[in-house]
């Protein structure tokens, strides 16, 4: 009886941690596509022909036409793509309306297609917060430091359990002092488990120590009505974007000053071992990750790299000054080398997530 009940808990866990994945992959895949539609829906918009969109990356799996449109269906189920005709100056074809391919249009629409998918990232992590707003999170008090040889480290309190029953740090030191002396049972709640700790406070408390040796903080969100949301939703998106930007300026002057400036770097591995740990806390936590995935993915994306949606806003910047295109081969030479520098990276930071993790 007790291997069949052990059985069944590694299948149950098995179970979730595959699911959560699917999600994760599935949430991942929903950030990707949205900043496609951007795109698309610009392109078509300006008149051009969009030749695919495919939902997933190559090899192709299978599609059907809507309208003009190769609507497909890719092997690796992560993302998407737009493919305009003209885009890359390669794929030009007799018979077609020079005015449908991207190659033709204004430099001020072509910047309006090329910037459309950061837009819709930045309203899907607007949207998404403003979600989480309606919501709510439920209120707790959140354990942030567990001091070395301390009354919590010794009953097994750790940095990140949530301490249930209370919304207010002072409700929380009210009912350690309460219960000095005696034994007490607080209900946390640890990577989506909730669980009982056992702890006897200290009667004599030295001066400038804490009762249990834990630092302390208030968690959670009351629900917020549903048009005020919308703008409290706003307001964070702008202040998350602006975080972003701020840490990036750090993470590149940390380039030149922090030999393991890598370490501050999480690849997608990182990611998704991060999401798995924040679905078991429910859904709103997973939305609230998504919404900072995608303004992350926006913020990203217009950074002025070969490859990235700002390379291409870049380039069309030179093309304005210079007062003449880029040259295709050059565009493609620089385009090609960003991403292979972008592959690389990513290669790197995997491998680093990896070893971390085993």
């Amino acid at each position: 009886m007790q291997m069949a009940r052990v059985r069944k808990k590694v299948y149950n866990l098995f179970m979730f941690e595959f699911l959560a994945i699917v999600f994760i992959v599935a949430g991942l895949s929903v950030l990707i596509i949205i900043h496609e539609l951007g795109h698309f829906f610009t392109a078509k918009y300006f008149g051009l022909l969009v030749e695919e969109f495919g939902f997933g990356l190559p090899p192709r799996a299978g599609g059907r036409h809507w309208g003009e449109t190769l609507v497909s269906l890719n092997w690796l189920p992560l993302g998407g793509f737009v493919k305009i005709y003209g885009e890359r100056h390669d794929n030009e074809k007799n018979g077609i309306d020079p005015s449908r391919s991207f190659s033709h249009l204004k430099i001020w629409k072509k910047a309006v297609v090329i910037a459309c998918g950061v837009v819709m990232n930045f309203v899907l992590g607007w949207m998404l917060i403003s979600l989480v707003f309606m919501a709510g999170i439920p209120q707790s008090i959140l354990i942030t430091e567990v001091r070395e040889n301390s009354l919590a480290e010794t009953a097994g309190l750790l940095p990140g359990d949530q301490v249930n029953s209370f919304q207010r740090t002072d409700d929380f030191i009210d009912f350690i002092n309460q219960n000095k002396g005696q034994e007490a049972v607080l209900k946390i709640t640890r990577a989506g488990e909730g669980m009982d700790i056992k702890i006897t406070p200290r009667v004599i408390v030295p001066e400038g120590e804490g009762n249990l040796g834990v630092s302390i903080a208030e968690a959670g969100l009351p629900k917020t009505g549903f048009f005020r949301s919308f703008w409290e939703g706003l307001k964070t998106a702008v202040g998350v974007v602006i975080a972003i930007v701020l840490s990036l300026g750090q993470l590149i002057i940390g380039i030149f000053t922090d030999a393991d400036i890598l370490n501050k770097f999480v690849g997608p591995v990182g990611i998704v071992n991060t999401a798995i740990q924040t679905t078991k806390l429910g859904v709103v936590y997973f939305l609230q990750l998504l919404a900072l995935l995608s303004l992350n993915l926006a913020v990203f994306n217009i950074l002025p790299i070969p490859a990235l949606d700002g390379g291409r806003l870049l380039f069309l910047l030179i093309e304005k000054i210079k007062g003449s295109p880029i040259k295709p081969y050059t565009e493609n030479l620089v385009n090609g080398l960003g991403f292979a520098f972008l592959i690389s990276l990513i290669l790197v930071i995997t491998a680093k997530d990896i070893w971390t993790l085993l």
